[in-house]
């Protein structure tokens, strides 16, 4: 029988170097188990993809790695919004891609490299020392915990659109929303809130006792500065008011009582009047003051024989 790949040989002639090589070959062959020859086949097939996998490999911008930042490539930075930025733009984590600022108490600082947030300017990333404690220990990423972010200046500030921000980053969030709708921008005038003449929070109500009772009148007001708070009684004549009388005067039932609050740039005054008289009847007015203007309110005190007559007087 003849061999694969093998010389014919007739008679007289040997076997020739190759059917010998041939048949030596045949032989290894089946003196090799199957498990290795499948073994062998798999790694054959394992050696192309290396340079498979580097061609297909796809560069990232940079910081796109966790916790680190490679080479920077603007080309693949992801594009800002169509309408810009509300609160501005800023660098990512690596100083490669802008990416939108985030606003006060938004998280930032999360993931770390570029998918951390970035707070807008004028903003700082504070993280509580609670949370930086509760989340420590290992396997965590480079870039902690997250925080929030929370404006550098934390004090009022007044606008030169005459507005009261609770800080310089609501100032300047606002100017920005100013600027984006065509208006002109807004800068900060100086630090605290704008001063603002006196309105009356609380204004005094009527007021209907009997003689020989207990009564008060109240008015709350605020101003900045915080107003100076003044009670007068008004006399009135045939002709409309003919005076003001201050209070407390020198009436012995009657008390004048001031103090600051309940909030800030507030002042609350009373009235007091014990026991109540029938002179005590009449018009009573509350009056603030500041530098940036003045504010009234006033009420009526009705003094009845009976309390019977309160409620048919109402």
């Amino acid at each position: 029988v003849a061999v694969a790949g093998a010389a014919p040989s007739g008679r007289g002639f040997p076997p020739s170097a190759a059917a010998k090589a041939g048949a030596g070959a045949g032989r290894c062959r089946s003196a090799m188990p199957p498990s290795a020859m499948l073994l062998l086949q798999l790694l054959l097939l394992l050696l192309p993809l290396p340079p498979l996998l580097a061609a297909l490999a796809v560069p990232a911008p940079a910081g796109s790695a966790a916790g680190g930042c490679g080479p920077c490539d603007p080309a693949l930075c992801p594009a800002l919004p169509a309408r810009g930025c509300p609160l501005g733009r800023v660098r990512d984590a690596c100083g490669c891609c802008w990416q939108c600022g985030r606003g006060e108490g938004e998280a930032c600082g999360a993931g770390g490299g570029a998918a951390g947030g970035r707070c807008a300017p004028g903003l700082e990333c504070v993280k509580s020392r609670q949370r930086r404690k509760a989340k420590s220990g290992p396997g965590l990423p480079a870039a902690g915990p997250p925080g929030v972010c929370l404006c550098k200046s934390r004090y009022p500030v007044c606008g030169s659109d005459g507005l009261t921000y609770g800080s310089g980053c609501q100032l300047r969030a606002a100017s920005l929303r100013a600027q984006s709708r065509g208006e002109p921008a807004i800068s900060q005038r100086s630090k605290g809130a704008c001063e603002q003449g006196p309105s009356i929070v609380t204004p005094p109500k009527d007021i209907w006792n009997v003689t020989g009772a207990q009564i008060y009148l109240s008015c709350e007001v605020i101003g900045i500065p915080t107003p100076v708070l003044i009670w007068n009684k008004i006399i009135r004549g045939q002709y409309g008011v003919q005076r003001m009388e201050l209070l407390p005067g020198d009436r012995e039932n009657l008390a004048i009582q001031t103090r600051g609050g309940p909030e800030k740039h507030e002042v609350t005054g009373w009235v007091l009047i014990s026991p109540l008289s029938k002179e005590d009847a009449g018009e009573y007015e509350c009056h603030a003051s500041n530098a940036k203007g003045e504010a009234t309110a006033s009420a009526k005190i009705h003094v009845v024989e009976t309390l019977h007559e309160i409620a048919l007087t109402k």
